[in-house]
Protein backbone atom coordinates (compact mmCIF):
# COMPACT_ATOMS: atom_id res chain seq x y z
CA UNK A 1 0.00 0.00 0.00
CA UNK A 2 2.56 2.28 0.86
CA UNK A 3 3.92 2.15 -3.08
CA UNK A 4 0.63 4.15 -4.01
CA UNK A 5 2.56 7.06 -1.90
CA UNK A 6 5.82 6.71 -3.27
CA UNK A 7 4.51 6.48 -7.11
CA UNK A 8 2.01 9.08 -6.51
CA UNK A 9 2.90 11.57 -3.86
CA UNK A 10 5.82 14.42 -4.51
CA UNK A 11 9.39 14.24 -3.29
CA UNK A 12 9.08 16.52 -1.06
CA UNK A 13 7.10 14.76 2.09
CA UNK A 14 8.97 14.62 5.18
CA UNK A 15 7.79 13.10 8.16
CA UNK A 16 6.12 10.15 6.11
CA UNK A 17 9.61 9.05 5.56
CA UNK A 18 10.78 9.03 9.46
CA UNK A 19 7.12 7.12 10.34
CA UNK A 20 6.21 5.33 7.63
CA UNK A 21 2.66 3.46 9.39
CA UNK A 22 -0.49 3.95 7.25
CA UNK A 23 -2.22 5.96 9.92
CA UNK A 24 -6.45 5.68 10.50
CA UNK A 25 -7.28 6.67 13.61
CA UNK A 26 -6.42 8.67 16.79
CA UNK A 27 -7.54 9.65 20.42
CA UNK A 28 -5.47 11.57 22.83
CA UNK A 29 -2.21 10.52 22.99
CA UNK A 30 -2.48 7.55 20.64
CA UNK A 31 -2.20 7.38 17.06
CA UNK A 32 -3.43 4.06 15.29
CA UNK A 33 -2.31 2.82 12.08
CA UNK A 34 -4.32 0.91 9.76
CA UNK A 35 -3.76 -2.20 11.52
CA UNK A 36 -5.05 -0.91 14.92
CA UNK A 37 -1.52 -0.76 16.05
CA UNK A 38 -0.53 1.97 18.65
CA UNK A 39 1.77 4.52 18.45
CA UNK A 40 2.26 6.94 21.37
CA UNK A 41 2.55 10.48 19.53
CA UNK A 42 4.67 12.64 21.40
CA UNK A 43 4.96 15.25 17.82
CA UNK A 44 1.44 16.20 18.02
CA UNK A 45 1.36 17.43 14.61
CA UNK A 46 4.76 19.41 15.04
CA UNK A 47 2.99 20.99 17.86
CA UNK A 48 -0.80 21.60 16.50
CA UNK A 49 -2.13 19.19 18.64
CA UNK A 50 -1.80 20.85 22.44
CA UNK A 51 -5.22 18.89 24.07
CA UNK A 52 -4.50 15.93 22.11
CA UNK A 53 -6.37 14.31 19.04
CA UNK A 54 -9.91 14.51 18.74
CA UNK A 55 -10.38 15.99 22.31
CA UNK A 56 -14.39 14.86 22.91
CA UNK A 57 -15.96 18.23 23.96
CA UNK A 58 -14.27 19.91 21.26
CA UNK A 59 -14.96 17.64 18.88
CA UNK A 60 -18.92 17.73 19.98
CA UNK A 61 -18.44 21.38 19.54
CA UNK A 62 -17.35 21.17 15.86
CA UNK A 63 -20.03 18.32 14.99
CA UNK A 64 -23.11 19.88 16.66
CA UNK A 65 -21.95 23.64 14.64
CA UNK A 66 -21.49 21.56 11.28
CA UNK A 67 -24.99 18.91 11.64
CA UNK A 68 -26.78 22.45 12.49
CA UNK A 69 -26.10 23.86 9.22
CA UNK A 70 -23.87 26.43 10.02
CA UNK A 71 -21.76 28.25 7.96
CA UNK A 72 -18.52 26.72 7.48
CA UNK A 73 -16.31 29.09 4.72
CA UNK A 74 -17.12 32.83 5.45
CA UNK A 75 -14.09 35.36 3.49
CA UNK A 76 -14.31 37.67 6.64
CA UNK A 77 -17.90 37.96 6.76
CA UNK A 78 -19.06 38.51 10.13
CA UNK A 79 -20.06 34.83 11.51
CA UNK A 80 -21.83 33.76 14.88
CA UNK A 81 -18.83 31.51 15.28
CA UNK A 82 -16.41 34.47 14.59
CA UNK A 83 -18.22 36.72 17.02
CA UNK A 84 -17.98 33.69 19.93
CA UNK A 85 -14.47 33.43 19.37
CA UNK A 86 -13.59 36.73 19.71
CA UNK A 87 -15.76 37.30 22.67
CA UNK A 88 -14.35 34.19 24.38
CA UNK A 89 -10.33 34.97 23.62
CA UNK A 90 -10.86 38.54 24.74
CA UNK A 91 -12.66 37.74 27.70
CA UNK A 92 -10.71 34.28 28.87
CA UNK A 93 -7.34 35.18 27.85
CA UNK A 94 -6.50 39.04 27.05
CA UNK A 95 -8.89 40.75 29.76
CA UNK A 96 -6.97 38.13 32.52
CA UNK A 97 -3.69 39.50 31.09
CA UNK A 98 -4.68 43.16 31.11
CA UNK A 99 -3.54 42.76 26.92
CA UNK A 100 -5.10 45.34 24.46
CA UNK A 101 -4.70 43.91 20.96
CA UNK A 102 -6.74 44.19 17.72
CA UNK A 103 -7.07 40.50 16.08
CA UNK A 104 -5.82 40.24 12.60
CA UNK A 105 -7.10 37.06 10.59
CA UNK A 106 -4.61 35.93 7.94
CA UNK A 107 -4.71 33.30 5.69
CA UNK A 108 -4.85 29.66 8.09
CA UNK A 109 -1.39 28.46 8.33
CA UNK A 110 1.72 30.32 10.47
CA UNK A 111 3.96 31.31 7.91
CA UNK A 112 1.09 33.38 6.47
CA UNK A 113 1.03 35.33 9.68
CA UNK A 114 4.87 36.07 10.07
CA UNK A 115 4.16 37.42 6.14
CA UNK A 116 1.03 39.53 7.76
CA UNK A 117 2.92 40.99 10.63
CA UNK A 118 5.94 41.48 8.32
CA UNK A 119 3.59 44.31 6.48
CA UNK A 120 2.59 45.55 9.47
CA UNK A 121 5.63 46.45 10.55
CA UNK A 122 6.84 47.91 7.38
CA UNK A 123 3.91 50.03 6.74
CA UNK A 124 4.05 51.12 10.08
CA UNK A 125 7.31 51.84 10.44
CA UNK A 126 8.44 53.18 6.83
CA UNK A 127 11.71 50.54 6.83
CA UNK A 128 12.66 47.10 5.47
CA UNK A 129 14.46 45.59 7.43
CA UNK A 130 13.42 43.44 10.04
CA UNK A 131 15.95 41.26 12.29
CA UNK A 132 15.33 37.85 12.88
CA UNK A 133 18.10 35.24 15.25
CA UNK A 134 20.31 32.76 14.63
CA UNK A 135 18.31 29.66 14.93
CA UNK A 136 15.05 30.83 13.87
CA UNK A 137 12.70 29.42 11.85
CA UNK A 138 9.17 31.28 10.82
CA UNK A 139 8.00 29.32 8.24
CA UNK A 140 8.48 28.19 4.52
CA UNK A 141 6.98 31.04 2.42
CA UNK A 142 9.82 33.58 1.29
CA UNK A 143 9.28 36.63 3.81
CA UNK A 144 8.98 34.36 6.38
CA UNK A 145 11.72 31.95 5.07
CA UNK A 146 13.99 35.22 4.66
CA UNK A 147 13.96 35.19 8.32
CA UNK A 148 14.50 31.59 9.21
CA UNK A 149 18.03 29.87 9.10
CA UNK A 150 18.00 26.28 8.38
CA UNK A 151 20.26 26.32 5.21
CA UNK A 152 18.34 23.34 3.69
CA UNK A 153 15.18 24.93 4.17
CA UNK A 154 16.34 28.45 2.57
CA UNK A 155 18.24 26.76 -0.34
CA UNK A 156 14.52 25.39 -1.29
CA UNK A 157 13.24 29.33 -2.18
CA UNK A 158 15.42 29.58 -5.36
CA UNK A 159 15.41 32.87 -4.79
CA UNK A 160 17.77 35.64 -3.00
CA UNK A 161 16.08 36.46 0.20
CA UNK A 162 15.97 39.72 0.96
CA UNK A 163 15.05 42.51 3.87
CA UNK A 164 15.99 40.45 6.65
CA UNK A 165 19.57 40.67 8.59
CA UNK A 166 20.64 37.54 11.26
CA UNK A 167 21.47 38.65 14.61
CA UNK A 168 22.54 36.33 17.59
CA UNK A 169 20.37 34.91 19.65
CA UNK A 170 20.40 34.26 23.41
CA UNK A 171 23.53 31.77 24.46
CA UNK A 172 24.43 31.93 20.51
CA UNK A 173 28.06 31.56 21.28
CA UNK A 174 28.02 30.31 24.82
CA UNK A 175 27.06 31.68 28.82
CA UNK A 176 29.97 33.95 28.75
CA UNK A 177 28.93 35.65 25.32
CA UNK A 178 26.58 38.41 26.18
CA UNK A 179 24.71 38.54 22.79
CA UNK A 180 22.40 41.15 23.92
CA UNK A 181 24.93 43.50 24.21
CA UNK A 182 26.48 42.17 20.70
CA UNK A 183 22.93 42.96 18.90
CA UNK A 184 22.56 46.45 20.96
CA UNK A 185 26.00 47.37 19.46
CA UNK A 186 25.48 45.80 15.72
CA UNK A 187 22.59 47.50 15.80
CA UNK A 188 23.06 51.15 17.06
CA UNK A 189 26.89 51.24 15.56
CA UNK A 190 26.54 52.55 11.96
CA UNK A 191 30.03 50.77 11.04
CA UNK A 192 27.92 47.42 11.13
CA UNK A 193 26.01 48.76 8.09
CA UNK A 194 22.34 47.42 9.39
CA UNK A 195 19.74 49.12 8.26
CA UNK A 196 17.28 50.54 10.50
CA UNK A 197 14.77 47.80 10.99
CA UNK A 198 11.29 47.97 11.17
CA UNK A 199 10.79 44.66 13.63
CA UNK A 200 12.54 42.25 15.85
CA UNK A 201 10.97 38.92 15.63
CA UNK A 202 11.77 36.00 18.55
CA UNK A 203 10.41 32.67 19.47
CA UNK A 204 10.88 32.75 23.04
CA UNK A 205 11.66 28.90 22.74
CA UNK A 206 12.88 27.74 19.45
CA UNK A 207 10.95 25.30 18.60
CA UNK A 208 12.66 23.57 15.16
CA UNK A 209 16.14 25.73 15.98
CA UNK A 210 17.94 23.28 18.65
CA UNK A 211 14.85 24.08 21.84
CA UNK A 212 17.10 27.24 22.87
CA UNK A 213 14.97 29.45 25.07
CA UNK A 214 15.95 33.01 25.57
CA UNK A 215 16.49 34.45 28.88
CA UNK A 216 13.82 37.20 30.11
CA UNK A 217 16.84 39.61 31.17
CA UNK A 218 17.76 38.54 27.35
CA UNK A 219 14.33 39.32 26.21
CA UNK A 220 13.64 42.43 28.15
CA UNK A 221 16.93 43.84 26.49
CA UNK A 222 15.92 42.95 22.89
CA UNK A 223 12.38 44.79 23.89
CA UNK A 224 14.34 48.06 25.45
CA UNK A 225 16.10 48.05 21.96
CA UNK A 226 13.39 48.11 20.14
CA UNK A 227 11.43 51.14 21.76
CA UNK A 228 14.69 52.73 21.85
CA UNK A 229 14.95 52.09 17.52
CA UNK A 230 11.35 52.52 16.92
CA UNK A 231 11.31 48.89 15.78
CA UNK A 232 8.21 46.71 16.29
CA UNK A 233 8.60 43.61 18.55
CA UNK A 234 6.80 40.55 17.08
CA UNK A 235 6.99 37.81 19.42
CA UNK A 236 6.26 34.32 17.14
CA UNK A 237 4.45 32.28 19.49
CA UNK A 238 3.17 29.66 16.58
CA UNK A 239 4.89 26.63 18.16
CA UNK A 240 5.37 27.47 21.70
CA UNK A 241 2.33 29.27 22.63
CA UNK A 242 -1.48 27.77 23.22
CA UNK A 243 -0.01 26.52 26.49
CA UNK A 244 3.16 25.15 25.28
CA UNK A 245 5.55 26.82 27.50
CA UNK A 246 3.37 26.61 30.65
CA UNK A 247 1.89 29.61 30.40
CA UNK A 248 -0.86 30.38 27.02
CA UNK A 249 1.55 33.27 25.80
CA UNK A 250 5.24 31.92 26.18
CA UNK A 251 6.50 35.39 26.78
CA UNK A 252 4.31 35.94 30.06
CA UNK A 253 6.83 34.62 32.90
CA UNK A 254 9.10 37.21 30.93
CA UNK A 255 6.56 40.61 31.48
CA UNK A 256 7.55 42.04 27.97
CA UNK A 257 4.55 43.48 26.31
CA UNK A 258 5.19 42.50 22.06
CA UNK A 259 3.81 44.79 19.53
CA UNK A 260 2.43 41.76 17.17
CA UNK A 261 1.70 38.21 18.93
CA UNK A 262 1.84 35.15 16.11
CA UNK A 263 -0.89 32.89 16.94
CA UNK A 264 -1.58 29.24 14.55
CA UNK A 265 -0.70 25.57 15.07
CA UNK A 266 -2.83 24.35 18.66
CA UNK A 267 -4.98 27.81 18.22
CA UNK A 268 -8.10 25.50 16.81
CA UNK A 269 -7.85 23.24 19.47
CA UNK A 270 -8.51 19.96 17.26
CA UNK A 271 -6.31 20.51 14.05
CA UNK A 272 -7.36 22.01 11.82
CA UNK A 273 -5.39 25.35 10.50
CA UNK A 274 -6.27 28.60 11.51
CA UNK A 275 -3.87 31.49 12.67
CA UNK A 276 -4.36 34.90 14.47
CA UNK A 277 -2.04 38.24 14.48
CA UNK A 278 -2.74 39.96 17.75
CA UNK A 279 -1.49 43.09 17.33
CA UNK A 280 -1.32 46.77 19.39
CA UNK A 281 -4.02 49.39 17.77
CA UNK A 282 -1.60 51.88 16.75
CA UNK A 283 0.37 49.11 14.82
CA UNK A 284 -3.01 48.01 13.12
CA UNK A 285 -2.16 50.07 9.84
CA UNK A 286 -3.45 47.83 6.91
CA UNK A 287 -5.91 49.32 5.00
CA UNK A 288 -8.57 46.88 3.40
CA UNK A 289 -7.32 43.80 1.49
CA UNK A 290 -3.76 44.53 1.92
CA UNK A 291 -3.72 41.35 3.74
CA UNK A 292 -6.30 38.55 3.14
CA UNK A 293 -6.45 34.76 1.73
CA UNK A 294 -9.78 33.29 0.84
CA UNK A 295 -9.15 30.54 4.21
CA UNK A 296 -9.03 33.31 6.60
CA UNK A 297 -12.62 32.54 7.31
CA UNK A 298 -12.50 28.73 8.72
CA UNK A 299 -15.28 28.68 11.00
CA UNK A 300 -14.55 25.32 12.10
CA UNK A 301 -11.61 26.58 13.84
CA UNK A 302 -12.97 29.51 15.61
CA UNK A 303 -15.60 27.06 16.70
CA UNK A 304 -12.89 24.35 17.95
CA UNK A 305 -10.82 27.46 19.41
CA UNK A 306 -13.57 28.44 21.20
CA UNK A 307 -14.54 25.39 23.38
CA UNK A 308 -10.94 24.42 23.54
CA UNK A 309 -10.79 27.74 25.50
CA UNK A 310 -13.83 27.46 27.31
CA UNK A 311 -12.80 24.10 28.79
CA UNK A 312 -8.80 24.51 29.19
CA UNK A 313 -8.32 28.30 30.08
CA UNK A 314 -11.28 29.05 32.27
CA UNK A 315 -8.99 28.19 35.31
CA UNK A 316 -5.15 27.28 35.99
CA UNK A 317 -5.39 23.33 35.89
CA UNK A 318 -3.68 23.15 32.69
CA UNK A 319 -0.94 25.47 33.66
CA UNK A 320 -0.04 23.16 36.65
CA UNK A 321 -0.47 19.88 34.39
CA UNK A 322 2.00 21.24 32.14
CA UNK A 323 4.41 22.13 34.64
CA UNK A 324 3.92 18.67 36.36
CA UNK A 325 4.66 17.13 33.22
CA UNK A 326 7.76 19.29 32.42
CA UNK A 327 8.90 18.11 36.28
CA UNK A 328 8.59 14.39 35.00
CA UNK A 329 10.86 15.13 32.11
CA UNK A 330 13.12 17.25 33.16
CA UNK A 331 14.11 14.41 36.11
CA UNK A 332 14.03 11.81 33.62
CA UNK A 333 16.66 13.51 31.38
CA UNK A 334 18.40 13.90 34.41
CA UNK A 335 18.64 10.71 35.55
CA UNK A 336 19.65 10.28 31.27
CA UNK A 337 22.69 12.82 32.37
CA UNK A 338 23.91 11.02 35.55
CA UNK A 339 24.13 8.05 33.65
CA UNK A 340 25.82 8.38 30.56
CA UNK A 341 27.64 12.15 31.36
CA UNK A 342 26.52 16.26 30.70
CA UNK A 343 29.03 15.62 27.70
CA UNK A 344 27.28 13.30 25.91
CA UNK A 345 23.58 15.49 26.34
CA UNK A 346 22.06 17.76 28.00
CA UNK A 347 18.48 19.00 28.47
CA UNK A 348 17.30 21.48 26.18
CA UNK A 349 13.91 23.90 25.98
CA UNK A 350 10.86 24.86 28.31
CA UNK A 351 7.41 23.84 29.13
CA UNK A 352 6.05 20.70 26.86
CA UNK A 353 8.94 21.70 24.25
CA UNK A 354 11.85 20.49 25.29
CA UNK A 355 14.12 17.59 24.38
CA UNK A 356 17.67 16.14 24.84
CA UNK A 357 20.96 17.47 22.78
CA UNK A 358 23.45 15.12 21.87
CA UNK A 359 26.96 15.63 21.27
CA UNK A 360 26.89 13.54 18.81
CA UNK A 361 24.38 14.47 16.52
CA UNK A 362 24.00 11.05 14.46
CA UNK A 363 22.07 9.71 17.74
CA UNK A 364 18.98 11.64 17.10
CA UNK A 365 17.93 10.01 14.51
CA UNK A 366 19.06 6.64 15.67
CA UNK A 367 17.00 6.97 18.24
CA UNK A 368 13.98 8.27 16.89
CA UNK A 369 14.01 5.33 14.59
CA UNK A 370 14.36 2.61 17.77
CA UNK A 371 11.76 4.29 19.38
CA UNK A 372 9.06 4.07 16.40
CA UNK A 373 10.07 0.32 16.40
CA UNK A 374 9.12 0.42 19.79
CA UNK A 375 5.39 2.10 19.37
CA UNK A 376 6.61 6.02 20.08
CA UNK A 377 6.64 9.27 17.36
CA UNK A 378 9.38 11.42 18.26
CA UNK A 379 11.05 14.08 16.08
CA UNK A 380 14.45 15.17 15.82
CA UNK A 381 15.38 19.37 15.77
CA UNK A 382 18.22 21.35 15.47
CA UNK A 383 20.84 22.57 12.69
CA UNK A 384 22.32 19.28 13.04
CA UNK A 385 19.26 16.69 14.10
CA UNK A 386 21.12 16.93 17.07
CA UNK A 387 18.29 17.33 19.03
CA UNK A 388 15.16 14.80 20.43
CA UNK A 389 12.17 16.59 20.27
CA UNK A 390 9.45 15.99 22.80
CA UNK A 391 6.03 17.39 21.74
CA UNK A 392 3.34 15.74 23.63
CA UNK A 393 0.15 16.86 24.12
CA UNK A 394 -0.33 18.90 27.21
CA UNK A 395 -2.68 16.67 29.03
CA UNK A 396 -0.56 13.34 28.71
CA UNK A 397 -0.86 10.63 30.92
CA UNK A 398 2.67 10.44 32.79
CA UNK A 399 2.46 6.79 32.72
CA UNK A 400 2.90 7.04 28.75
CA UNK A 401 5.55 9.32 29.31
CA UNK A 402 7.24 6.81 31.54
CA UNK A 403 6.83 4.35 28.64
CA UNK A 404 8.80 6.56 26.86
CA UNK A 405 11.60 7.15 29.01
CA UNK A 406 11.69 3.51 29.98
CA UNK A 407 12.27 2.80 26.02
CA UNK A 408 15.06 5.54 25.52
CA UNK A 409 16.58 4.30 28.57
CA UNK A 410 17.21 0.94 26.84
CA UNK A 411 17.62 2.18 23.50
CA UNK A 412 20.37 4.79 24.44
CA UNK A 413 22.13 2.05 26.50
CA UNK A 414 22.19 0.06 23.45
CA UNK A 415 23.30 2.66 21.36
CA UNK A 416 26.34 3.85 23.79
CA UNK A 417 27.47 0.41 23.87
CA UNK A 418 27.57 0.49 20.06
CA UNK A 419 29.44 3.74 19.84
CA UNK A 420 31.86 2.20 22.41
CA UNK A 421 32.47 -0.63 20.84
CA UNK A 422 33.04 1.10 17.70
CA UNK A 423 35.52 3.78 19.36
CA UNK A 424 38.00 1.16 20.63
CA UNK A 425 38.07 -0.75 17.30
CA UNK A 426 39.23 2.16 15.53
CA UNK A 427 41.52 2.78 18.65
CA UNK A 428 42.79 -0.53 18.26
CA UNK A 429 43.42 -0.14 14.50
CA UNK A 430 45.24 2.78 15.14
CA UNK A 431 47.78 1.22 17.24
Amino acid sequence: MLNIFEENESEVRTYCRSFPAIFKKAAGSLIFDAHDTPYVDILSAAGSLNYGHNDPDIIKAVIDYLAEGHIVQSLDLHTDAKQRFISTFVERILKPRNMHYKLLFPGPTGTNAVEAAFKLARKSTGRKNVISFSGAFHGMSLGALAATTNKKKRAGAGVTLNDVTILPYDNAFGERIDTATLVEQMVLDPKFGIDAPAAFIVEVIQGEGGLTAASTAWLKRIEALCRKVGALLIVDDIQCGCGRSGKFFSFEDAGISPDVILLSKSLSGFGTPLSLVLVKQENDVLNPGEHNGTFRGNNLGFVGATAAIEKFWSNNALEQGVQERERYIFNRVNRLMNTHGQHQLQYVGRGLLSGIRFTDPQLPSRLSDRLYEQGFIVETCGPLDEVLKFLPSLVIDIPLLARLFDAIEKELKQLFDVHHQDTRKKQGALS
